[in-house]
This record gives structure tokens, C-alpha cells and sequence, in this order.
């Protein structure tokens, strides 16, 4: 199922973020008990214990344990359901394996089940939200909050500032049942080229939010420099290129673009899309004339590089299936290009 998240800073007082680190500690405690268990599991031994029987071993738990019986029962169940899961998607080979949580590094817990009275506005710039053991906690309204919200996750980042995350399952956008192609090519220079002739692009950063993202970096990213044995190369272009895709949200645009049309789109290879003549299907390095520019230099033909790209993209099945042109091999066959639609 994909689900939309919209994550905000969460506004505790100093008596609400103690039960917050309560319901933090209660659902680190349950997960690590249930990672235990199965790390204890070897061939041979009985099998390490289900949703079902872990369930049943925290009723006890909290029977025994005034300080686990305190704390909110939801949050606990939950978090054992959310390590089973992980461990499905572990099998499934979809994610490593469930590890150990640490106090100060993995602090959080999730609580689903949320309805639409659960989730306030309060003005323009607040909203308040219901936290089992506490009740109203505010947060700020730095986007709208879904309409659909079904869960959320409360954490706390290595800094000490407190988000919630609100999770809503997005509503698909209807194909136009035409079996058209849109080619989508990201860039640098402009977010995403459509081979419709579109070019869109993301709303740049402020000044003063690209001075503190810099500051930020250098206390939490890696840098390409390497180290004084095995330095990097081309430092300085890596590092542009680098602050380029994360401007223009690479990643998040492929995940919108999936939950909004949900089975509809399809990664394609870009190599050889940036060389390769949209008209023609000539391939030559001499044909991208600048960032912006396409020539081609057998049949003339001539567009905007990105939207040139797009289009191969749109036909991506043709350019993928001629192999590997830099190393000679066939490239008779013409890409057929698919009619596409805005």
C-alpha cells in the first residue's frame, strides 16, 4: 500500500515530552525483546515466537510490570506489529533485517488507528493533535495535513527537536485510458523535462535557507573529498551535482509521481537517452550541444536537450532493447516514438 507522509514539528511542553520518552522507551523495550527473541532462533530450535504469541507474552508483561502497565498499550502493541512487519519485509527481501533500537539514537513510536477528530486546526501556523497518556499536543502547520490520515509517527531527532508525521493513503489519478506515454526526464537545470515540451521545475532554495543547509551539511553529510590516503576526485563538481539532485527532489518526484499513478509508471535506463536522436535514432556524444541544446549531426534535427531525452524516454522499451552502443553493437533498429499527451 503506498501512503503519503506529511511531517511536522511537533510542540511538546515539559511535562507532555516525558510521557512522549516514556511511550519512546516502552516501544524501543518491546522491539528489542522481539529482535532478541528471533536472533536467539537457530536450526534446529523451536521456532521463534509470532505476532500472536508476543501479544500474549506483553499482556503478561504489564501485568507484572507496574511501569510497563503505566504506559499506553496501543503504543506497545503497535510496536511490536511494526516489528513483524519489518520482518515480513526483511523475507520478502525488500529491507535488511530488524535491528536493535538505541536509547538517544532511535527515539519514537507510531499510533494508528487515528480518526479525523483526532487531528485540529488551531489557526493559520498551529494544529493539535491526540497522543494517547497525554491528550492535546500543538504542532506546527507547516503544510495542510491530509484529510485521510489514518496513523502517525512521533520522533525525536539526535538534536532534540520533536516531529510527527502524519500518514494518509493518497488518492491515484485516474488514467485517461488512451494508453499514451509520457517520457520524464530529471535534471539539474530543469527538474523534469516532459517529452510532451514541457520542462518543469522545483521553487529554488532562499539564501538564508541554502546558508544554514550548508551549515547542517557539514556537521551530518560525508564529503567526497575521501581521506589523505585515498582522496577524491573532482570534489568540487561531485559536490555540485550533488546539491543539484537534491534540489530538485529526484527522489521525491518519483515517489509522488508512483502513489499518485499507482502502476502506471515504469523506470526506464537513461543511458544513451542525452545522445541519441529522438527523430533519427542516430546516437552521437556530438549531438548535445550545450545543458540546453540537442543538434543532431546526421539528420539536423534539432530540440531542447532534456525535452529530446524525455521523448527517448517515452520510448524507453526501443532504446533499452538496441544494448550497449558504446560498444558497437547493433543500432539499426529506429526508436518508435510514443504519441504522448500533457
Amino acid at each position: 500500500m503506498l501512503i503519503a507522509m506529511s511531517r511536522h514539528r511537533l510542540l511538546p511542553t515539559g511535562a507532555q515530552e516525558a510521557v512522549l520518552l516514556t511511550h519512546c522507551a516502552h516501544a524501543r523495550f518491546v522491539w528489542n525483546l522481539a529482535v532478541e527473541q528471533h536472533a536467539h532462533w537457530r536450526p534446529g530450535r523451536l521456532s521463534a515466537p509470532g505476532y500472536n504469541e508476543q501479544a500474549r507474552q506483553l499482556t503478561e508483561a504489564r501485568a507484572e510490570f507496574a511501569w510497563l502497565r503505566a504506559g499506553s498499550v496501543t503504543v506497545q502493541q503497535q510496536a511490536l506489529r511494526d516489528f513483524h512487519q519489518a520482518l515480513a519485509n526483511f523475507y520478502a527481501g525488500t529491507h535488511r533485517r530488524p535491528m536493535w533500537r538505541k536509547a538517544g539514537r532511535n527515539e519514537g513510536f507510531r499510533q494508528v488507528g487515528v480518526r479525523p477528530e483526532h487531528v485540529q486546526k488551531l489557526n493559520r501556523r498551529l494544529g493539535q493533535v491526540s497522543v494517547p497518556k497525554i491528550g492535546w499536543v500543538r504542532f506546527r502547520r507547516s503544510r495542510n495535513v491530509p484529510d485521510s490520515v489514518s496513523s502517525y509517527r512521533v520522533t525525536k531527532d539526535v538534536s532534540g527537536r520533536w516531529h510527527i508525521a502524519f500518514a494518509a493513503k493518497p488518492d491515484p489519478i485516474p488514467s485517461p485510458g488512451n494508453g499514451r506515454v509520457v517520457g520524464v526526464d530529471r535534471g539539474v537545470m530543469v527538474s523534469a523535462a516532459l517529452s510532451t515540451g514541457e520542462m518543469l521545475r522545483c521553487p529554488g532554495s532562499t539564501i538564508g535557507e541554502e546558508r544554514r543547509l550548508r551549515a547542517l551539511q557539514r556537521r551530518l553529510t560525508r564529503s567526497a573529498k575521501g581521506t589523505a590516503d585515498r582522496p577524491g576526485s573532482k570534489v568540487r563538481q561531485k559536490a555540485g551535482l550533488n546539491r543539484g539532485i537534491l534540489a530538485h527532489r529526484w527522489g521525491m518526484l518519483v515517489a509522488r509521481l508512483a502513489e499518485k499513478a499507482v502502476g502506471r509508471v515504469e523506470k526506464v535506463k537513461a543511458g544513451y537517452t542525452s545522445q541519441q536522436c529522438s527523430d533519427c535514432g542516430h546516437v552521437a556524444s556530438e549531438s548535445r550541444k550545450s545543458q540546453a541544446v540537442f543538434r543532431c549531426v546526421s539528420c539536423g534535427f534539432s530540440c531542447n536537450a532534456d525535452v529530446n531525452a524525455a521523448c527517448n524516454i517515452a520510448a524507453g522499451r526501443a532504446v533499452t532493447a538496441r544494448g550497449d552502443l558504446a560498444v558497437g553493437r547493433s543500432a539499426n533498429r529506429e526508436p518508435q516514438l510514443a504519441t504522448s499527451t500533457a
